[in-house]
Formats: C-alpha cells, structure tokens, sequence
C-alpha cells in the first residue's frame, strides 16, 4: 500500500474520530467549528488551467476547516501511481453572507509537481519537480432561492520560479444548480461556468461544467466533469471528460 492511500486511510479514520466525538459532546453546549471534505477518484485528472491537468487517473483529497468566517481549505492531488499531481493550501475569509448574496476572498500558495529528466553525471534520470504559485480570488456569489446562484469569479496566480509561467489571469462566470431533484431520494447537482484564461501571452476562451448525481443522506456520489476549448491559443486538449467516484464528509468538532 502506497502513500497515497494510507494517507487516504488516514483521513477517513480522523473523519470517524471526530464524528465520534461530535456525537458525545452534543449535549454541551460549546462553540463548534466544521470539518468537512471530499474523497474523489476519477477516471482522468483535470485542471481549468490546461498546463495543470494531469490526464490520467488520479484520486484528489479537498479539506475544509474553520468557522463561519475564516476557513482553511486545503487540495491535494495524486496520480493513482501515489505521485503528487499538486496541493493547495486556501485560506478563504467570508466578506459577507446573507440571503441574496455571498462574497469571499482568498489566497493560496500552491505546488504543481512534474516529471523531468535531468543528466547527472552523463546519466539520465526523471526527477518529481515541485513548481510554486501564489495566488488569490474574489468570489461573489448572487443567491436566487436556496438551491440556485449565479455569479463572477476571479482568479490571479503569480508564478514564484522564472521558468513557469508567471502570471495567470482566470475570470468565469458561474451556474450552481444544487437540488434537481429526481426522486424522494435522488437529487442532481450542477455547476456550469464560461472562463477566459490567460497565461502570460497566451489567451483562452473555454466551457466548463460538473453533473453530479446525489443520493439523499448517502456519502458517495458519481458525477463527470468536461472541459472544452471554444478559442484558445494554450497549449493543452481541445475537449476532455471524466467520471468520478466521491465520498463527503460533514462533521463539528467542539472547540477546546
């Protein structure tokens, strides 16, 4: 058993932990914060940003920490090999929450790992190379009802090494249609954004959407995601798709 799973296995453990927990503090009333997160494998690692996306199996770890107003929130990303794909590591502050509207900030150093072949000593040999970014949003959201929102969301991330791209500009505007229902007990999630990406010199328009069918008060759930180029002049592939197996996790934990 790899890294990659036994650090999975580890994660599901901890989400036991403190639902155990939760469960036997519900009766004191303390001030709690959420733990809450997603196990996805899917068939093909996929990226808005065509120089991230992986292209191959990968399983993908997202965290969320914190209280109502700062939250950390962090990505991991692994190839099914156990190789690293990339890890984010959010920090999001929410600005403002009400009925109508919603508007948070962010910021993130991240890491997207690749495989290079390096000479050393007239031999040749690949190497896992971790490229650094920093970066931040803005995302407002426009809430129409509890199961609908509509809003812009922006992007910038500023390369930290001189031979990776240096400035990234990504501004989309956003569907989210959270409750389609089909059944009593099956509903469809669906999120849907039209984005113009620029990386340096290089420019993009693409569509971008996840369909996700739900069961009611069951973890797992299979969605599939595409990703396609309407013009664009960065490099990458003009359509990719995949399918994808999720487990989610909700949990308080009491604060000490």
């Amino acid at each position: 058993m790899n890294c990659t799973y036994k650090f999975f296995i580890f994660i599901l453990a901890l989400n036991f932990a403190l639902n155990a927990s939760s469960q036997s503090n519900n009766s004191l009333k303390h001030e709690s914060d959420i733990f809450s997160g997603a196990v996805t494998i899917t068939t093909k690692g996929l990226s808005t940003f065509p120089n991230l996306t992986l292209g191959k199996p990968a399983a993908i770890l997202d965290l969320s920490m914190g209280g109502k107003k700062l939250r950390f929130e962090p990505v991991m990303r692994f190839a099914l090999t156990g190789k690293p794909w990339g890890f984010i590591f959010w920090f999001r502050y929410e600005l403002l929450n009400n009925e109508k509207f919603q508007f948070k900030i962010g910021a993130h150093p991240a890491y997207s790992f690749k495989t290079i072949s390096v000479t050393q000593n007239g031999t040749s040999k690949n190497i896992l190379r971790a490229q650094q970014y920093f970066a931040g949003e803005l995302s407002p959201v426009f809430k129409f009802g509890k199961n609908i929102s509509l809003g812009p969301y922006y992007i910038y991330a500023r390369g930290l090494e001189k031979d990776i791209v240096q400035n990234s500009n990504f501004i989309s505007f956003r569907a989210n249609f959270s409750n389609i229902i089909l059944s009593d007990n099956y509903f469809m999630r669906l999120m849907a954004q039209a984005y113009y990406l620029k990386l340096d010199a290089e420019d993009g328009f693409y569509l971008n959407s996840t369909l996700s069918l739900n069961r009611r008060n069951f973890p797992f759930s299979v969605s599939s995601s595409i990703n396609k180029a309407i013009q664009s002049e960065i490099a990458g592939d003009n359509f990719l798709w995949n399918i994808n197996l999720t487990y989610s996790f909700n949990t308080r934990y009491t604060k000490l």
